[in-house]
């Protein structure tokens, strides 16, 4: 089987931008690969066209392009066409497509189309209380209507895009991101720095970021010595228009509290798995997500987390066993469960060992990958 897959992120060092996203689409084509199948990635609003080669992935890089009116449109169109020409020279014979801004709106493509939902526009502003600009729903609508199905991280960001845009919810495979997990080990789970907190994340309103601001200066009145550090990229805010969020973040934290905050702005991943290693706690009190893979990652190496409650985490943590859970709304509630956990190195260490466990049986890569298989196959039979 010939599997392409579109999407704007991956992370290879001449690709422009990668996040979480990227990771899972890169875990999944790697395995894929590894499992003897063919894999071709296309990676559009990139810098130039190039095609390379990585780990047995073929990658199409995709230049933008600018047109002198409706660009939105005519850009669509062009990668269309070419990713119908490889489709037909190389024998894909399916294609996956992310749910983010309905790229695949307008386009007629050769090979049957999944769309996966890391997140449309619209999920996110229904999570967030924001209200949508009516184009970006109508191209995502577009995009999803024309897929012959749908694949959701976890069952919550299913059933909330199926509310959103009316679609049928047997047309809709649960399907978790997964992790390499031989990528993922931690020899030392029991050596950290006492009472660190990591979040790891872009700044922005809608990770709950300003929240764990208010959460830290609770959580400094009871441990003086605690330290928070935080690791992603700056954002502007949407609520107030402000350039930076971080900024937002320093206006909400008390003077106690500021001393003891560390911004390491975007590290390369490598050094983001040794941040983790480092931490006594990590914590990812978000308010729009659909599965998180900083929190399932944070997990394989042994952490305890505190993580929002809101739908997509009940399906990463079962809370108080590998995890806990709290709405980051509850200050008082989502401090206490960082103090106590600073203060049980025991619950800590057993937390750590339990969410390990939750991670091999849940999210391995190898049985991820098998289930997106037999998935593509379904699909490609009623073709």
């Amino acid at each position: 089987m010939h599997i392409g897959l579109i999407t704007s992120e991956y992370p290879h060092p001449k690709v422009s931008h990668a996040a979480g996203i990227a990771t899972s689409i890169k875990n999944l084509a790697v395995t894929l690969v590894n499992k003897g199948e063919q894999v071709t990635v296309f990676v559009y609003h990139q810098n130039k066209d190039e095609i390379i080669n990585d780990k047995g992935v073929r990658i199409h890089l995709i230049a933008k392009k600018k047109f002198s009116f409706l660009t939105w449109y005519f850009y669509r169109k062009h990668l269309q066409n070419y990713i119908n020409t490889v489709v037909v020279k190389e024998n894909i014979n399916i294609l996956e497509a992310p749910d983010w801004t309905g790229i695949t709106a307008f386009m007629n493509l050769k090979a049957p189309l999944v769309i996966r939902f890391h997140g449309s526009d619209a999920y996110f502003c229904k999570l967030d209380k924001r209200q949508q600009k009516f184009k970006n729903f109508v191209f995502e609508k577009s995009a999803l209507l024309k897929a012959k199905a749908y694949i959701a991280p976890t069952t919550f960001a299913g059933q909330e895009t199926a509310k959103i845009f009316g679609l049928h919810r047997n047309n809709i495979k649960t399907i978790h991101y997964g992790l390499q997990l031989d990528h993922f080990n931690n020899d030392a789970p029991n050596v950290y720095e006492d009472k660190t907190i990591l979040y790891i994340g872009t700044i922005i309103r809608k990770k709950g970021v300003l929240e764990l601001a208010e959460i830290f200066n609770k959580v400094i009145e009871v441990e003086p010595n605690a330290k928070l550090k935080l690791i992603g990229g700056d954002a502007p805010d949407v609520k107030t228009g402000a350039a930076s969020t971080y900024a937002l973040m320093q206006n909400v934290l008390s003077d106690k509290a500021k001393l003891n905050v560390e911004y390491l702005g975007k590290i390369p991943y490598s050094e983001v798995k040794n941040q983790i290693k480092q931490a006594h706690v990590c914590t990812f009190p978000s308010l729009a997500e659909t599965l998180g893979m900083v929190t399932i990652e944070s997990m394989a190496l042994q952490k305890p987390v505190v993580n929002t409650s809101i739908g997509w985490a009940q399906e990463l943590i079962d809370d108080g066993v590998n995890g806990y859970l709290a709405h980051p709304s509850d200050i008082d509630t989502y401090s206490e469960k960082i103090v106590q956990l600073f203060n049980d190195k025991a619950l800590c260490l057993k937390m750590g060992q339990q969410a390990r466990l939750k991670v091999e049986s849940t999210f391995d890569i190898n049985t991820i990958a098998d289930k997106n298989i037999e998935y593509y196959q379904s699909i490609i039979s009623k073709k």
